[in-house]
């Protein structure tokens, strides 16, 4: 089938699996059988092999289906990491990727939250020589039109993080939208500064080396508390913050849209998250007060 042509630079091809993990105490992954050939109408980007896009789920409903082929259409290749979901979506998945060279997934056994689905994609990147992953979520909230973009940026800074900051339409709740602001305060206090915009928005391209590194030093950063965490401590590590405007869409359950955010378990999480931060920011405030003044220099 002949490719169309491409506004970003080809950089190779990668070998198209979808992996499933094999429980036991060490992680192995095992091939599912693909066809050689796609059977998906929609344009086939030239496949990266230093960026991926990355899409942690979790029982997301039908609304993954729809996420997963609008970040094909944009990119190659396209991960996901199924979370110990239990709502048929894995099933639906493997069958897409058996049709689509571009799209790995993997399945993970049990539920370990958002952060350990990450991890679980970062390794298994860095293991076959990807450098970036482009984070999304599964539920149709991000913008998938704008993942070259932010690819693109990242290609021209690959030292840097790229952090979509959001902006919010009618859809979305004003209690999350304004909750979020004292998350974002923190951050901006635990970074002096740095630029992070808004802590929780999941929209982002990391450097895979770094974060990693961050989170195999550390137990933390495996559920809802992944996000803001990720970006203060890879900020900790001198990774430059670089923001690009991003709209933000809730799904209303009879569109199809799945949250499991709950708000007393996941703000207590984000409140534990924010006293461990402000502690380690405490322990690193001479490296971070130098670190400013050289920039503002």
């Amino acid at each position: 089938m002949k490719r169309p042509p491409r506004s970003l630079p080809p950089e190779g091809a990668v070998s198209p699996c979808a992996v499933r993990p094999v429980a036991g105490e060490n992680l192995e992954f095992s091939q599912v059988p693909f066809s050689p050939q796609p059977a998906v109408s929609m344009s086939t980007p030239l496949a990266s092999t230093t960026h991926l896009v990355l899409i942690p789920s979790y029982n997301p409903g039908v609304k993954v289906d729809e996420t997963v082929r609008s970040a094909r259409a944009q990119w190659n290749p396209v991960w996901v990491v199924v979370d110990g979901s239990t709502d048929g979506s894995a099933e639906r998945l493997v069958a897409m990727a058996a049709q689509d060279p571009g799209l790995h997934v993997i399945v993970l056994p049990t539920n370990g939250g958002k952060g350990a689905a990450v991890l679980a994609g970062l390794d298994a990147a860095a293991a076959r020589g990807f450098t970036h992953v482009l984070a999304m979520d599964s539920d149709g909230q991000h913008p998938a039109d704008l993942i070259p973009a932010f690819m693109v940026a990242s290609q021209a800074a690959p030292d840097t993080m790229v952090l979509g900051f959001p902006k919010f339409d009618s859809s979305a709740p004003q209690i999350r939208v304004q909750g979020r602001r004292l998350s974002n305060v923190w951050a901006d206090v635990e970074t002096l500064w740095a630029g992070i915009g808004d802590s929780l928005y999941g929209f982002r391209v990391y450097p895979v080396a770094p974060l990693a590194a961050i989170m195999h030093r550390h137990a933390w950063m495996r559920g809802f508390d992944f996000d803001p965490e990720a970006a203060v401590r890879l900020c900790w590590a001198g990774v430059r913050p670089i923001r690009i405007d991003a709209p933000v869409r809730y799904f209303r359950a009879n569109e199809g849209g799945v949250s499991h955010f709950n708000y007393c378990r996941d703000n207590l999480l984000l409140v534990w998250m924010h006293l461990r931060l402000v502690a380690g920011c405490l322990l690193r405030l001479p490296i971070l007060v130098a670190r400013r003044l050289k920039r503002r220099a």
